[in-house]
């Protein structure tokens, strides 16, 4: 496992690191004993970083990372985001009060005196531009309750717009096969801002694994049955908000330049992990064999040139019309 540094955080941190949205739910039904194993061998092939927050499973991710870190004595560190549990979740909700109420629980599902990371969870639009909110997560940092905040976003504009607060150490953001926007622009603004940047929705919520057909089915607790058209929150989560069968097409594309060894998803990791701007990123892992299988992308060989060409020409062809302008 090769580690980056996540921005001002100055924390060395895996470059796959793990997202635990799949373990507290929305994703089908999962199992805690499997979860904890899962957990448990993210540790042993060298991740350290764990990306969570406060409505996966109401609390219940961020409650077995707490069971993770009684069980043993490495160090790891532990993001986890607040602002979705507001109903409604309107800009108008975040205020210092409540996000540092969202903060007190955490710190108790985490059984934590300090959060090591806080995002906001993707907030309104409007939010970037309350100046008085981002005062707020300073003075919340000088009590001690967090180390570091940042942001999770939605769009590239507002990741542009977090960045130009000073404090802001980190910015959560979907990069992908199937989502190249931030690479345009905000990428080199971030590097110049020394703002780590955490990718998540690397696989395409699991489209980009190639595992999947025109066939595959998803329980009813499961996003990618219930939200395919942003009906419970915005539609780019939800398979980085690229129509299913447009995706198996150019999955099946993508299949085909494939390396010689590579997995389909890691391929699709080491795709990110050629950015260098990118500190980590955060597929999730139900199970201890997804686990190993994403973090060993990290010691794969670098892909060529001509390997990222073809892989931009495929989004040019299939993805881009579809996406690039909306987020």
């Amino acid at each position: 496992m090769k580690y980056r540094v996540l921005g001002k955080t100055g924390y060395k941190v895996s470059e796959v690191s793990f997202g635990a949205w799949a373990i507290g739910g929305t994703w089908g039904s999962v199992d805690d004993n499997t979860s904890m194993k899962a957990l448990e061998k993210a540790l042993e092939v060298g991740i350290n970083f764990f990306d969570t927050a406060d409505v996966y499973g109401d609390g219940r991710s961020e409650r077995l990372l707490s069971k993770l870190s009684k069980s043993t004595k490495e160090k790891f560190y532990i993001a986890t985001k607040a602002g979705r549990r507001l109903n409604p979740h309107t800009a108008e909700g975040y205020t210092k009060e409540n996000i540092e109420n969202f903060i007190d629980r955490s710190l108790k599902n985490l059984d934590v005196e300090k959060i090591d990371l806080l995002q906001l969870h993707c907030p309104p639009t409007e939010v970037y531009d309350n100046e008085e909110l981002f005062y707020g997560m300073d003075e919340i940092v000088k009590k001690g309750k967090i180390a570091y905040y940042g942001v999770s976003v939605e769009t590239v504009d507002e990741a542009l717009k977090a960045i130009t607060y000073p404090n802001v150490s980190t910015v959560q953001i979907i990069y992908n096969m199937f989502r190249h926007k931030p690479n345009e622009v905000f990428f080199k603004k971030a590097k110049e801002n020394n703002v780590g940047i955490i990718v998540r929705v690397p696989l395409a919520s699991g489209l980009l694994t190639g595992k999947m057909t025109k066939d595959t089915t998803f329980e009813d607790d499961d996003h990618r049955k219930f939200n395919r058209k942003g009906e419970a929150f915005d539609r780019g989560e939800t398979f980085s908000g690229v129509d299913f069968e447009l995706g198996l097409k150019a999955v099946e594309e993508l299949s085909k330049i494939k390396p010689e060894g590579y997995t389909m998803a890691q391929f699709a990791l080491k795709w990110i992990l050629m950015e260098d701007a990118v500190s980590c990123t955060i597929p999730g892992g139900k199970t201890p064999e997804q686990v190993m299988q994403n973090a060993a992308s990290s010691d794969m060989p670098d892909l060529s040139a001509e390997q990222m060409e073809a892989v931009k020409n495929i989004y040019d062809k299939y993805i881009k019309d579809s996406v690039h302008h909306l987020w």
